[in-house]
C-alpha cells in the first residue's frame, strides 16, 4: 500500500522564503520513496511524503517549526492511494 503524508505551514508575514529553506532543509530518519515541496500564496509551504506502508503505520513527519516562522500550528493530514477506475 502507498501511504502519503501532507505537511503544511503558514509563514509569518514576509517569512515564506525562509519557511521553504527550512522545511526542505529538514531531513528525516529514514527516506520516504518519493518527497516533493511545494509554496503556495500567503507563503504557504506544502511537502508530500510517499511511502511503502500500511494506512496507520508508525512513519517520520517533518517537525513544528519554531513559533517565530509560522502563524499558526502546522496542519497533517494522511493519504492512502487509491487504484484508479
Amino acid at each position: 500500500m502507498t501511504v502519503a503524508l501532507m505537511w503544511e505551514a503558514r509563514a509569518a508575514d514576509g517569512r515564506g522564503g525562509e519557511l521553504l529553506a527550512w522545511a526542505r532543509e529538514q531531513r528525516l530518519p529514514r527516506p520516504p520513496v518519493r518527497r516533493e515541496t511545494f509554496r503556495a500564496p500567503q507563503d504557504r509551504v506544502l511537502v508530500i511524503t510517499w511511502w511503502d506502508a500500511d494506512f496507520d503505520a508508525d512513519l517520520p513527519e517533518l517537525p513544528e517549526p519554531d513559533g517565530e516562522l509560522v502563524t499558526r500550528a502546522v496542519h497533517r493530514w494522511r493519504f492512502e492511494a487509491v487504484d484508479p477506475d
